[in-house]
């Protein structure tokens, strides 16, 4: 398990390390193979991701494809990619949430929550993320937005902002809301054996479900959809309005 806030250390993808974590996926009987990676077709200098290309990609992309719930459900919210570079590499912070949460318990989410009253939801996601992660506001510089999302879970949308830092945050996670700091290289996430699509039935509609197996984490539902849309803009391989999520 990855200390409180302490970097993961991936490990190389296919050197034999077993990948994947405990989190609970609620697999149907008749899952399905899916379809490869978006990148799976770049080579590795191609799928080398900087936050001086971040902010060029997100500059030339458009305005956020909406949640087609927004308006019809009760609550807003927001979280943060907060991504940084470090020793040659470029980072995404995320979170392993308490086991003792009622939702969602144990996994890997992008820091975040409710908007308050009154709230810009910009402030609400560097709020929430200063409050799971102990991440300073005033170190984050928000560079893009990807399209926003509802889940089956809950009745709210999510608007998920992408932040650029400008170095490795000391961060210290509060320990009702988060078990652990996850500090991931962009390089692992975007690795093909790291990344798989699987075919759900669901409600009676082929749907496809995202995962990352990371080296002690699985990453699935709606942050490894929002991930496989940063990784794909960052990459030139994904577009807005294909995030695969309400």
């Amino acid at each position: 398990m990855t200390a409180p806030g302490v970097p993961h250390e991936p490990g190389a993808p296919g050197d034999g390390a077993a990948r994947g974590g405990h989190q609970r996926i609620p697999r149907p009987a008749d899952v399905r193979p899916g379809e490869a990676p978006p990148w799976a077709h770049l080579d590795d200098q191609e799928r080398i991701i900087t936050l001086p290309l971040l902010r060029e990609r997100f500059a030339r992309l458009g305005a956020p494809v909406r949640s087609a719930r927004e308006g019809h459900v009760d609550r807003a919210s927001a979280v943060l990619a907060a991504i940084y570079e470090h020793d040659g590499e470029t980072w995404v912070v995320l979170t392993r949430r308490s086991a003792a949460l009622r939702v969602h318990s144990g996994e890997v989410s992008f820091p975040g929550g409710g908007q308050d009253e009154g709230e810009d939801l910009r402030d609400t996601a560097k709020r929430e993320a200063c409050e799971e992660v102990g991440l300073d506001p005033d170190l984050v510089e928000i560079i893009g937005e990807l399209d926003h999302l509802s889940t089956i879970t809950s009745n709210s949308f999510i608007v998920p902002y992408v932040a650029a830092l400008p170095h490795r945050p000391e961060l210290k996670p509060s320990p009702a809301e988060v078990a652990a700091v996850l500090h991931v290289p962009l390089s692992e996430l975007l690795h093909p054996t790291v990344f798989h699509e699987e075919r759900w039935d669901l409600f009676g509609t082929d749907r496809a479900m995202w995962f990352f197996e990371l080296a002690a984490d699985t990453v699935w539902g709606a942050t490894a959809a929002m991930l496989r849309q940063l990784l794909g803009f960052a990459t030139g391989t994904v577009e807005r309005g294909d995030l695969g999520h309400i």
